[in-house]
């Protein structure tokens, strides 16, 4: 059976094998110790960069911080990738996390889509390699996976679902609570070495 690429793709972004091998990493399964440390999650976008620190401490996690980089369209592209990344770097000075959890690069149809994510990424990925700060990425399904349950959930649904398990007064914005989950499903399924 001959099965399209962009069905192929999202199988894979699903964390669902095509040859056989099983969906979830039994690695996971066997997880012995909860991650403890500060988590910086970064949601990468050019004019729209979501960013949440989170502490865990066992199975209690606190979000410190968490904003959203909004740039102007009066501002370059170049100059974008320079405030993300000098943003990043910033908040790696001041939070000092033990991980970077990032959004995975996801399959899109518009080459100059993918493009702009590309740098965004790569901006903000970049102020963590010159800090050694180690980076963790996962695909969005297996985000909301982790911490909704459920691969599909909207973007409502995750940030209602993050404030409920943090204990937060009101929703964040989607940016910030994309940002605060990548950060929390990195604490959920982080194996150590």
């Amino acid at each position: 059976m001959n099965k399209s690429s962009r069905k192929l793709w999202a199988k894979h972004l699903a964390g669902q094998s095509t040859k056989g091998k099983p969906a979830v990493d039994p690695k996971l399964l066997l997880r012995k110790e909860p991650f403890k440390g500060r988590i910086l999650g970064v949601d990468p976008s050019l004019r729209g960069t979501g960013l949440a620190v989170l502490d865990c401490e066992g199975s209690s996690y606190r979000l410190l911080h968490s904003e959203t980089l909004q740039l102007d369209r009066k501002v370059s592209s170049i100059a974008c990738l320079g405030r993300i990344h000098e943003l990043v770097a910033h908040l790696i000075a001041l939070w000092q996390p033990r991980h970077l959890s990032c959004e995975e690069t996801i399959y899109v149809q518009n080459f100059k889509t993918a493009q702009i994510m590309g740098a965004a990424r790569g901006a903000a990925l970049s102020a963590a390699a010159i800090r050694d700060v180690p980076v963790f990425e996962y695909a969005p399904l297996r985000v909301k996976q982790a911490v909704v349950g459920f691969g599909r959930a909207s973007k409502e649904q995750m940030s209602h679902t993050l404030a409920q398990i943090l204990g937060l007064p009101q929703a964040l914005p989607f940016d910030q609570s994309d940002a605060l989950g990548l950060a929390l499903c990195h604490a959920f399924t982080w194996v150590p070495e």
